[in-house]
């Protein structure tokens, strides 16, 4: 509602101020079709200046900073590159070309190189400027979809081991709303759980959520993560494998719940007895599987004749994965 007022009054004032200058320009006192064309030309202005609202709303900050910042320098270099042309007194038209030529093309020089170079420009500032207020600021996390869903991290966040700011960018709403909106009943189970995950942690005083509307113009949710953390200087709080290697190969950041979990399993040694229940066949010919209470399957030799029994068995090998762990075993005494 407040965004519909102001784009009113702008396209109030530039009616209102074509119409005042149509009646300058064509010299007449009363009403008449210069003041009629000058409002119609300013109610044009007022949806050129909404529509490069639109574009750059869809450019990261520090973009927009640069290219500014760039194309004020540039001004500055053509003025004073004009000095020497100011002895030519009675070449007003040279020294006025000569502006024009110099502001035009180190003006677009600036733009380009100030928003091109805005994000080394950013990380030269956050390193160097500002490394003690980086210090003591608190982390931020950027929460994936996959992390959300997972339902995890609002446990993480009621032990109180997060400290900082967990933001949740708009983009990754709107996946989740779009993902519990499917026709495919699983994939609206997982997308409500995800929304529930949210509400879940934004009724906690600690940590702050904050949902962020930043939209970095990239075509996937993954690349417009990596934007953002770089741009926020944040870590990506992610389960997807393919994200976090992106991610670190940009130097960023990022945390992995699953790594967490298998770094958290009590360790297991061989040698050491378990007390498991075969709940069905391995995919070796006798081979019986069980489960850990943590999930951790274990492969027991010799143990499909014990299918829906507890036995106990002896550790014999343990192998560690990027996605958890599995137990060999065998029965003791068997």
């Amino acid at each position: 509602m407040q965004t519909l007022v102001l784009k009113i009054l702008l396209m109030i004032f530039c009616a209102g101020g074509g119409y005042l200058l149509g009646g300058q320009i064509g010299g007449r006192p009363g009403p008449g079709w210069p003041h009629f064309i000058g409002a119609v030309l300013g109610l044009i202005f007022a949806f050129l200046v909404m529509e490069l609202e639109k574009i750059l709303q869809k450019i990261p900050t520090r973009t927009v900073l640069g290219a500014i910042i760039g194309f004020v320098l540039g001004l500055v270099v053509a003025r004073l590159l004009m000095f020497p042309f100011e002895c030519f007194r009675d070449a007003a038209l040279l020294r006025y070309a000569v502006l024009v030529l110099l502001s035009g093309s180190l003006g677009y020089l600036g733009l380009r190189l100030g928003s091109l170079k805005a994000p080394d420009i950013s990380r030269l500032a956050n390193q160097t400027i500002l490394p003690a207020a980086s210090s003591r600021a608190a982390p931020r996390y950027i929460l994936d979809t996959s992390v959300i869903i997972d339902g995890r991290i609002a446990d993480i966040c009621e032990t109180g081991f997060i400290d900082g700011t967990l933001i949740i960018p708009q983009f990754i709403l709107q996946e989740l709303h779009h993902i519990a909106d499917s026709v495919d009943a699983l994939k609206k189970v997982r997308g409500r759980r995800g929304l529930d995950i949210i509400e879940k942690i934004q009724k906690r005083n600690a940590p702050q959520v904050v949902i962020l509307d930043q939209n970095p113009p990239k075509d996937n949710v993954d690349a417009k993560l990596v934007d953002l953390a770089l741009e926020l200087n944040a870590t990506i709080m992610t389960n997807d494998f393919n994200l976090s290697k992106v991610a670190e190969l940009r130097g960023i950041k990022c945390l992995n719940i699953n790594k967490l979990a298998n770094a958290l399993k009590p360790a297991v040694l061989s040698g050491e007895v378990l007390t498991v229940q075969i709940i069905r066949e391995g995919k070796t010919p006798g081979q019986g599987v069980a489960y850990m209470d943590d999930g951790t399957m274990v492969v027991v030799e010799n143990a499909r004749r014990h299918i829906g029994r507890s036995i106990d068995a002896v550790v014999t090998s343990v192998l560690q994965t990027g996605t958890g762990r599995m137990i060999f075993a065998e029965i003791k005494n068997g």
